[in-house]
């Protein structure tokens, strides 16, 4: 028996190129950059082919879980033309490092993550299960085990609110405006 909280991980990969595909209606692609050895990148890669189908878009997979493999992964870039890129959820691999200055090669291209983290990093855009709240669920978990409940018997915690946090210096420094549309949108803007 498991117990727990878990994070929306496949589910808002769709909307995070949908967004990213209204800021840049001229793209034509949209690359995913994913960690192969993480369970829950077929998901994601599932979800995001449907959306890329469904906007008209090419969609590039770059799988990657070390660092040379990212590096190799951003080389091919230019081989593709305009388009937005999109990270898949893996806190635990080199892929969340984005903002090292290794990845200069992806920063030219409007990006959209999982977590708030990245756009407070630099990064133009993120999508994804609030951090915070896991950690509010975590803990209410941890207190209710302190009192004697049996993980076993409690049951997995899904976490539902999601956030969008959106970098207005990113967005000048890749001559992107952000529609009012998506600013109105946003949990977060960070100026």
């Amino acid at each position: 028996m498991a117990t727990g909280v878990a994070l929306l991980s496949a589910e808002p990969i769709a909307k995070r190129v949908e967004l990213l595909h209204e800021l840049v209606p001229t793209a034509t692609a949209v690359f995913l950059l994913i960690n192969p050895t993480n369970p829950g990148s077929e998901p994601q890669t599932n979800n995001l082919q449907d959306a890329a189908r469904s906007l008209g878009l090419q969609l590039h997979i770059l799988r990657a879980s070390t660092v040379s493999e990212i590096e190799t992964a951003f080389g091919a870039l230019d081989e593709f033309g305009a388009g937005v890129f999109v990270l898949g959820g893996d806190p635990s691999s080199p892929i969340s490092e984005i903002k090292s200055p290794r990845w200069r090669p992806a920063m030219r291209y409007p990006r959209s993550t999982r977590y708030a983290c990245s756009p407070d990093a630099g990064g133009l855009m993120s999508y994804g299960a609030d951090l915070a709240d896991s950690f509010r669920q975590a803990g209410v978990y941890a207190a209710k085990i302190r009192q004697g409940l049996k993980p076993a018997d409690l049951p997995v915690q899904q976490v539902v609110k999601l956030e969008l946090v959106i970098n207005l210096n990113t967005a000048k420094s890749l001559v992107l405006t952000i529609p009012p549309s998506i600013l109105a949108r946003a949990d977060a803007v960070i100026e």
